[in-house]
């Protein structure tokens, strides 16, 4: 069949095999060229016997859970293992592009001579933890890194059976304010509905570090973590001017339990010589991220200051440096003052949020967007679903089976 884009309310529900393979050897491609590369003034080289060489990562198929499956086997080595719900290919129907991701990388990693599986559940559920803690027991024995990152708009909680959903909207009152749509240039306004009663307090049960901590507890208990075994979670701050729909609704509730989570952990790692961190990442596309008013906007402003400034990152880029500038650098992981790892510090520099500010105010409803890189954000977007590859020729007849 001929996979053609398709889109539905601004959420693309096709995705091309043969991209999704570029997409993951464009990323391995970088890590491997940067890894022996000592005279980069921004990435470090890196240092293979500092790396864990047992990876676990929850959410490794997309977005940054995928890039530290990168990082960890082609600049580290390590055997990896990834969970992630996903949706297997038909004859006439694409699968999700987490599992052509996993599918791509696997084949490349078992042909460099590495270890990586799979295991495809709801990583939520009990009976995928034992799938996994068995996987584990075959493959790695234990594992020295362990990956939190998952995004679900739903979480049907093991103990009780109860499903919670999640949303991302204000706390309190409406908020309004301009934005862009992904396949319009036109700035307009865009206002999202507080929550409702309950809603803040199912994102947290979906969003927070509640499941983080079971995955931990049940690794534990099962004698799966290595010595000196590392977890290390992703989450984002950003801005002020996003604060209202993001730190300070819904999702902003949830990342502070998941914050408050590594504190516990660590102590329930503390027999092991263990830690969990939080790491505050860079604004990034995602197919969740892409949809939330007024975030394109703010995105497609910061992605052309610091393409200026000659600072913009992807995931891969962020998670080479989490690597080799924070989690495997020195004894000491270097954190803010509230414990958080922040590799978000270059987008959060004063000047680069001055401009980014600057050129906010330049923006006008029904104008086009000013001095911003809203085509970079279209293109990372469709490059997640795997298209937008100049060097692939998207009318041919592929098998949405093959990778």
């Amino acid at each position: 069949m001929i996979i053609t884009k398709k889109i539905m309310r601004n959420v693309t529900l096709t995705a091309h095999p043969l991209g999704c393979r570029q997409y993951v050897q464009n990323q391995i491609d970088w890590v491997k060229a940067h890894a022996d590369q000592a005279d980069n003034p921004l990435y470090r080289p890196v240092t293979p016997s500092n790396f864990p060489k047992r990876v676990l990562i929850l959410g490794g198929s997309t977005g940054y859970g995928l890039s530290s499956r990168v990082v960890s086997a082609f600049a580290g080595g390590a055997d990896t293992i990834n969970v992630s719900f996903e949706r297997a290919p038909s004859e006439t129907k694409t699968a999700t592009p987490g599992w052509y991701n996993t599918t791509a990388f696997e084949a490349i990693a078992k042909e460099a001579g590495l270890k990586a599986e799979s295991v495809f559940g709801d990583a939520f559920s009990n009976e995928t933890k034992k799938r996994t803690a068995q996987k584990i027991r075959e493959t790695l024995k234990q594992v020295d890194l362990v990956i939190y990152s998952l995004a679900s708009p739903l979480r049907t909680d093991p103990a009780t059976g109860v499903t919670y959903r999640s949303v991302l909207k204000p706390i309190g009152e409406a908020f309004t304010a301009l934005s862009v749509d992904m396949d319009s240039p036109v700035v307009k306004q865009a206002t999202i509905e507080p929550a409702e009663n309950g809603q803040a307090e199912e994102t947290v049960k979906v969003m927070g570090g509640e499941d983080w901590s079971l995955w931990i507890d049940y690794l534990i208990k099962e004698n799966l973590l290595a010595p000196n075994a590392m977890t290390v979670a992703y989450s984002y701050i950003g801005p002020k001017i996003t604060y209202p729909v993001y730190r300070e609704g819904t999702i902003g509730f949830a990342k502070e339990h998941l914050e408050e989570s590594a504190n516990n952990i660590t102590k329930s790692l503390e027999k092991l010589n263990g830690k969990a961190f939080v790491s505050v990442n860079k604004a990034l596309v995602t197919r969740a991220s892409a949809v939330i008013p007024v975030v394109p906007l703010y995105m497609a402003l910061l992605y052309q200051v610091m393409k200026e400034k000659g600072l913009h990152e992807g995931c891969t880029e962020q998670i080479y440096r989490l690597f080799t500038d924070r989690l495997y650098a020195n004894e000491t992981v270097p954190t803010d003052d509230k414990g958080r790892i922040r590799l978000d510090d270059w987008e959060m520099r004063q000047e680069i949020q001055a401009e980014v500010e600057k050129r906010w105010t330049l923006q006008q409803e029904g104008q086009p967007l000013q001095k911003g890189d809203l085509e970079g954000v279209k293109q990372e977007y469709d490059q997640i679903h795997g298209f937008g590859f100049p060097n692939i020729d998207y009318s041919l007849d592929v098998d949405p089976r093959v990778i």
